[in-house]
């Protein structure tokens, strides 16, 4: 991933500089999904739970799976964030905003159940339908859309709420048939809507505890503002960072509240697998309070170290999200497909590979091949602000 002086990197500008944290750590988040999807196509054999069950999954698989857990409370995180400094360059901010995320939340929405669905499935027309998160993103910023007219004191105020408090709704549950049952999927319990008997819609993503943290991160926006204090910025990203981080360690001890609960293990790795094994559908209080902890952590690491040559690349990634995780879902269907055909179902059903070693080496492999692809488009974005539907990807 070396410089190329025909084809411009995101702005380090002192103005714009901060802008290039954000797109590092979305980035990184990127390429840790590009591991868990590459898992999910070539180790699906071995397919994990979730929570995952800690006896029946060796470390190597049950590491690399926690590690993309950071992926979707970061992205959507990024996502508000985003949506704010969108708004703040305008002087109509919060009708900006509103607007950008009603149009590309709609956007996300018929691209998740169209081009994205596809993607997984290779049928069309498709008997299932998975609502995964490029649709709860989607559904967030609709969200978002109306609730930034909230005074950020009542938006924050909210964004707790609802990943604090969701949990406490776990017990409640409508079977088929109940006129409830459709919102309360979308909305919380995840499962099947019968649309028809030739279509069936799954709602891998939850919606509630997702608009808290998109509203979260729509929050801390100023923080990021043009001219905003960077030192203080840096003191609020420790202060958050570390205090998630010690909320989920104290919650999750006491074994209370907040996720299923943990247990001692045979040793002492079993038994931090056990206790770092929490919930992502929804995700819980604990994986949001553990996955946003790190993330703001990595966030101001980053900001911390504008100028390292390293983040280059990390924020090509992250300046063109979409137009990578599009590209690489046809991909990897490809390759599967080219695999299968070359070598059969070597996994039982399945086509894959024998060892987690494997899944790590072959995403790093296409991290590299699809990089020039990547930065060609990104590059594209910042030259052509003329073309408006870019910015959608």
């Amino acid at each position: 991933m070396t410089e190329s002086p025909n084809i411009p990197l995101p702005p380090r500008a002192d103005s714009r500089g901060r802008l290039l944290s954000i797109d590092a750590l979305r980035g990184l988040v990127i390429l840790f999904m590009l591991l868990d999807h590459v898992r999910e196509t070539f180790y699906l054999h071995r397919q994990v739970p979730d929570p995952m069950v800690v006896a029946e999954t060796p470390p190597e698989l049950f590491f690399s799976r926690l590690l993309a857990h950071l992926c979707a409370p970061v992205f959507v995180f990024l996502t508000g964030l985003s949506a704010f400094l969108y708004g703040s360059k305008h002087a109509n901010g919060r009708a900006a905003a509103s607007s950008f995320l009603w149009k590309r939340g709609l956007f996300l929405v018929v691209l998740e159940v169209t081009v994205i669905n596809f993607a997984w499935t290779f049928q069309f027309p498709p008997a299932k339908v998975f609502l995964q998160v490029i649709w709860v993103i989607g559904l967030s910023m609709l969200a978002l859309a109306a609730l930034v007219w909230l005074p950020r004191k009542a938006l924050f105020a909210l964004g707790v709420v609802l990943v604090a408090g969701h949990n406490l709704l776990d017990g409640v549950h409508f079977p088929a048939g109940h006129v409830l049952h459709v919102p309360w999927a979308v909305l919380h319990d995840r499962g099947w809507i019968e649309v028809s008997d030739a279509l069936r819609l799954r709602t891998s993503y939850p919606l509630l505890p997702w608009i808290g943290v998109i509203a979260l991160g729509y929050a801390a926006g100023p923080w990021f503002r043009q001219g905003a204090d960077e030192a203080r910025r840096q003191r609020l990203l420790l202060a958050w960072g570390l205090a998630l981080l010690a909320g989920f360690v104290l919650l999750r001890a006491a074994n209370v509240y907040g996720d299923g609960p943990w247990a001692a293990g045979d040793s002492g790795l079993a038994t931090l697998m056990s206790f770092l094994n929490i919930t992502k559908y929804p995700p819980s209080l604990l994986f949001i309070a553990l996955t946003l902890g790190v993330g703001l952590l990595l966030l101001r690491a980053f900001e911390r170290r504008q100028g390292a040559a390293w983040l280059a690349p990390l924020a090509v990634y992250g300046a063109a999200p979409m137009f990578f995780y599009v590209l690489h879902l046809y991909v990897l269907k490809f390759l599967y497909l080219g695999g299968e055909a070359a070598w059969g179902a070597n996994q039982g059903k399945f086509f894959g590979f024998d060892a987690v070693w494997a899944v790590w080496l072959a995403a790093i492999v296409l991290a590299f091949a699809l990089y020039p692809a990547v930065r060609a488009f990104a590059a594209l974005k910042a030259r052509r602000r003329d073309i408006a539907w870019l910015k959608y990807l």
